[in-house]
């Protein structure tokens, strides 16, 4: 029985420059996921500011998302990918200027965020939808396994090496390396062959094109319940943007970056590189319904757990922290298998034609999801506490996905039959 990560994606020469691009591209974004909720809560010393940077980051998100999966579906995917690539490259050096001149406005930094996350918008549906034109089908499990190990390592080293430069160097240290590592992807993109979908004759891009994956996602229950579980499991059980006041408040870290700052935003990653790493078993999985049912109740239960855990740092603070740190840890690595089984049902479900629709409501679903979350954790905390806000939104995530579960059968119920002829591609090397 395979115990390690499945490799075979690798052989395929497209998919493997695009993987180990992102083995540097991840840190720096991951750096830069530090820096932004660090440096508005440096400037503003309030959870709610962090908390507002979700819509900043939310509204572009949806609009670009839904519009760059439109025009996934038209156009060639490999321009998509060029053009978004640069654009999130300059949004980075604006950030570094703006960190370099130290100008202390909060709205221009959200504001340069918001253009960031248009660009990521308009990356994530093309990157999504040519996974399955380089891979054969039956290593799609593995292949979104790969990527998500490398994203969530990444997400381990970009927290510690950024919460340890931020005091050092300074925020515009993290800006400037992660537009010099999103060269790699940039590199990695320009050597794809084009990338043009196979249209059917009435697919419409723009405003209409959005409204056609709508409704195709409307048809597919599957599709559409394996999107609304992780909106629960995102938007009530995902506290980043407390990190910042649980590490000043809580266990007493400095209010720009620190140890404990770094640790809580790596132990997350943490255990989804842990589980990513062992994650050999997920090819052979039939029953993948439930499996990500089980995964999103181990996310909520998790998060209960670290909420409960801050409760107890004023008399047990290694204590606390430990259990604070494991309960992170347990939840990144339900969230990584919830992830990669996710994506499989859509990639396997949608046909070319949809799959950049497809991928725009699933980057929003998965990007906006914490977002929504950064203001609703954000807004809860400032009028309570960090524990009733992380602990709270725990539980409410176990309480809405067994809800799910019981009302929707067809999704508890899905599985794909492994056994299957696999549709064969040749490797290229």
């Amino acid at each position: 029985m395979r115990l390690f990560a499945d490799t075979r994606p690798l052989r395929y020469a497209d998919f493997r420059r695009l993987w180990s691009a992102n083995i540097v591209t991840v840190i720096g974004a991951q750096m830069t996921v530090v820096a932004i909720p660090a440096q508005i809560y440096h400037i503003t010393g309030s959870s709610g500011y962090v908390g507002l940077s979700g819509i900043f980051g939310l509204i572009p998100l949806v609009v670009f998302g839904l519009w760059g999966g439109s025009l996934a579906d038209v156009i060639d995917r490999r321009k998509l990918l060029i053009i978004s690539t640069v654009g999130l490259i300059v949004a980075s050096a604006l950030l570094a200027v703006i960190a370099v001149m130290e100008l202390g406005n909060v709205w221009l930094l959200l504001s340069v965020f918001s253009l960031q996350q248009a660009f990521f918008g308009l990356n994530q549906p093309a990157k999504g939808a040519l996974l399955p034109t380089i891979v054969p089908l039956e290593l799609l499990p593995a292949a979104n396994s790969l990527n998500m190990t490398v994203m969530t390592l990444g997400a381990v080293a970009g927290p510690v090496i950024g919460g340890a430069l931020i005091p050092v160097f300074g925020y515009q240290m993290l800006y400037i390396l992660d537009a010099l590592f999103l060269a790699t992807t940039l590199y990695a993109v320009l050597r794809l062959p084009a990338l043009v979908p196979r249209k059917q004759p009435d697919t419409r891009s723009g405003f209409k094109g959005v409204i056609d994956g709508f409704r195709y996602l409307g048809t597919n229950t599957v599709v559409m319940v394996s999107l609304l579980v992780d909106v629960i499991a995102m938007v009530f059980g995902m506290p980043r943007a407390l990190f910042p006041q649980i590490a000043t408040e809580t266990f007493g870290g400095p209010p720009a970056g620190g140890i404990v700052f770094s640790l809580l935003f790596a132990s997350l990653a943490a255990g989804s590189a842990l589980a990513g790493i062992f994650s050999g078993w997920v090819s052979r999985v039939e029953r993948q319904g439930l499996t990500v049912i089980i995964a999103i109740l181990v996310w909520g239960s998790a998060m209960t757990l670290f909420g409960l855990s801050l409760e107890f740092a004023s008399g047990f603070w290694m204590a606390a922290l430990i259990v604070a740190l494991l309960g992170l840890a347990m939840g990144g690595g339900a969230d990584i298998i919830s992830s990669a089984f996710r994506s499989t049902m859509l990639q396997e479900a949608a046909s070319d034609d949809m799959r950049g629709r497809m991928q725009g409501v699933f980057i929003v679903v998965v990007a906006g999801g914490p977002r929504i979350a950064d203001v609703l954790h954000g807004t809860i905390a400032e009028v309570s506490t960090t524990t009733i806000a992380t602990a709270g939104g725990g539980l409410i995530v176990i309480v809405f996905v067994i809800a799910c579960a019981l009302i929707f059968p067809t999704f508890r119920r899905y599985r794909v039959d492994r056994g299957r002829a696999n549709r064969s591609r040749t490797p290229v090397t």
